[in-house]
């Protein structure tokens, strides 16, 4: 589907019900705001409506408190058309998918070059930067008037999705809609602070007892580390620290794959992956080869198991694609 015929599949329908991939991001959150300020401008109706709640810091966002987080009531949501952004996979919204039981049409926009192309009207364009940019591509065909609340949303996530714009998804024209939403007035450093530089002291703690156990391979071409739910018995963490680990882990000399092991605190014997590649290695293709994915530098998938043996075997699919 190109770009075209997305904004028409826009103008054709009268309501729409938002929604992204489960454990929301900076990307997910900006790309959902962003579509449902567009779609007001055009004098339709929206609900955002999520599996999980809105993550720690990103309360800055102009319209957050608009998201909705699934419970009973989202069942009498009324809508013509379900958008679901940068999600690779329905499943991956959680249950809100599930919320389409009249099989309503199911508009697709993502950037993961492993979408299954799932919904009814696909648009998948792995070469943009962020979910974010792509709604940020909407605004331009369809000549909408952005406003700077809208410009706050979009800007945010595509900052996200780059790594502060120097991961290798960061084009010419990313820079270009950036200097753009910039022109709105926003605040570009007060978002990196609330995004990056906001942690809470008891989570710097957390991290503190993480780091250490941190463990190389294949010669220090691939580091990994395992969070288990007992780093987690005085409280969850307000941040993501499987987020700060990986970062930490990508800076460090020679690392060519960061494997994160992240046990499910709501699921037993539940174990979710995430991998980043510094880019000779794609791990989307490993991912991919537990039933995961995402995009080549980074991708993820969730498998069931004891931690140590799900770890040793994906580590072990790690060194094969360095040879």
């Amino acid at each position: 589907m190109s770009l075209n015929e997305v904004c028409a599949s826009i103008k054709k329908y009268n309501s729409f019900l938002i929604t992204v991939h489960t454990s929301p991001e900076g990307d997910a959150l900006g790309a959902e705001l962003g579509f449902y300020s567009l779609i007001k401008k055009l004098g339709k109706r929206g609900a955002i409506i999520n599996e999980d709640k809105l993550p720690y810091g990103y309360d800055f966002l102009p319209g957050s408190k608009l998201i909705r987080l699934l419970n009973k009531s989202s069942k009498n949501v009324d809508f013509d058309c379900l958008a679901v952004l940068d999600c690779a996979d329905l499943k991956r919204t959680g249950d809100v998918y599930k919320l389409n039981k009249d099989k309503k049409p199911v508009l697709n926009i993502d950037h993961h070059i492993s979408n299954r192309n799932f919904g009814d009207l696909n648009w998948v364009d792995s070469g943009a930067s962020s979910c974010s940019e792509m709604v940020y591509k909407i605004y331009k065909k369809l000549r909408l008037p952005m406003d700077k609340d809208a410009a706050v949303a979009l800007y945010t996530g595509i900052m996200t999705d780059t790594g502060s714009f120097h991961y290798s998804n960061t084009s010419s024209y990313t820079f270009k809609a950036a200097s753009e939403l910039l022109k709105f007035g926003i605040d570009a450093a007060q978002i990196y602070r609330a995004t990056y530089e906001n942690i809470p002291p008891a989570d710097v703690k957390l991290l503190l007892k993480l780091l250490p156990k941190i463990e190389f391979h294949c010669q220090g071409r691939v580091v990994g580390f395992q969070i288990k739910k007992e780093l987690f018995k005085d409280g969850k963490p307000s941040v993501d620290l499987a987020d700060l680990a990986l970062s930490f882990g990508r800076a460090i000399k020679g690392v060519e794959v960061v494997a994160l092991f992240k046990e499910n605190l709501g699921e037993n014997n539940e174990v979710r992956v995430n991998l980043r590649s510094q880019g000779k290695v794609d791990v989307n293709e490993i991912a991919a080869s537990f039933d995961g994915g995402g995009h080549k530098n980074a991708a993820g998938c969730t498998l069931t198991g004891d931690i140590k043996k799900i770890a040793k075997k994906v580590i072990a699919r790690i060194r094969q694609s360095l040879r």
